[in-house]
């Protein structure tokens, strides 16, 4: 059985500060960041009856190569359903669409099949793909379940022995999030077990109260909910900024890759949050996604040069 094994922290400065990071970009050659942690409990169990891994996203998102990565692991077929998969992708494969395609993925476009009607990805895999087939494990987007819980409270395990180890009175685990099932997850576990462990987040995809949505779907206790950094101005998931591309190139040049969908606008918060509270022991968890880079990278730089 393969073993995810604990990842190092590193220091990052950054704008004067001292920002330690949680390396989950190299927890595994093949299967590393968040999403990892999130479908660390697949991994590690047994499924006898299982054959075929269903999900469902983008044809660029981290969980398809992700879950490809999971499936290849496992010996699984993977059927990836996408709404639609644009043509100059089809033609140039490229990041997790192509390295996903490399791992045996079968990705399959919704806006090709004539039995979709008006359903949605997700109803239509409910209604469609899943009745009747016990051979599929499926997993909800971006991996938002409570499956994902056992994989992040093993990050929380780690982060705690670092901070022991580190004799850190206080401690703020900062990441930005998508559906903000690992924020949940990390701070439930640090409540249960270390409450001198604070989870700080922001919302990538949508504002503070989609987040907040996404965490009522997994958890009824308010209470255990990180807290929400909000950025100075509303940003659109999947857009361009400037701001994120000066903020990654800084973060590059400081020594340390981060992808470029999630990351810049966490950073963004983050930095804003240290110029305020400048003393603050804050880790970063990298959310790893790097293959993602190799499609993202190219329209910045046609957008701002670099």
């Amino acid at each position: 059985m393969i073993q995810l094994t604990d990842t190092p922290v590193h220091v990052l400065h950054v704008d004067g500060h001292d920002v330690f990071v949680k390396r989950d970009d190299l927890l595994h050659p093949a299967f590393s960041g968040n999403k990892a942690r999130k479908f660390a409990y697949f991994l590690e169990q047994d499924f006898p009856s299982i054959d075929t891994l269903v999900g469902y996203g983008s044809p660029q998102a981290n969980s398809l190569y992700s879950m490809s990565a999971l499936a290849k692991l496992k010996g699984w077929q993977l059927q990836f359903y996408v709404d639609h998969i644009a043509s100059h992708l089809l033609n140039n494969p490229l990041g997790n669409y192509r390295a996903a395609l490399q791992n045996g993925a079968k990705i399959i476009d919704l806006s090709q099949c004539l039995d979709r009607g008006q359903h949605d990805c997700a109803d239509y895999i409910e209604q469609c793909v899943l009745p009747g087939r016990d051979e599929l494990l499926f997993i909800p987007e971006g991996g938002r379940c409570h499956y994902a819980e056992p994989g992040v409270r093993q990050l929380a395990c780690e982060i705690i022995a670092w901070k022991q180890a580190e004799q850190l009175s206080q401690l703020t685990v900062f990441l930005p999030s998508g559906t903000g099932t690992t924020a949940l997850f990390l701070q439930k576990s640090f409540t249960e077990l270390d409450d001198s462990i604070q989870v700080m987040t922001c919302s990538a995809v949508g504002g503070d109260d989609y987040l907040k949505l996404q965490w009522r779907m997994l958890a009824s206790d308010e209470s255990m909910f990180p807290q929400i950094l909000s950025p100075n101005k509303r940003y659109h998931f999947g857009k361009l900024y400037p701001e994120f591309f000066q903020v990654w190139q800084k973060l590059k040049q400081a020594g340390m890759e981060f992808e470029l969908l999630y990351d810049p606008l966490g950073w963004l918060v983050l930095l804003h949050f240290l110029a305020n509270k400048p003393m603050a022991k804050v880790l970063y968890v990298h959310q790893g996604g790097l293959l993602g880079n190799e499609s993202m990278l190219p329209r910045y730089r046609r957008k701002y040069g670099g």
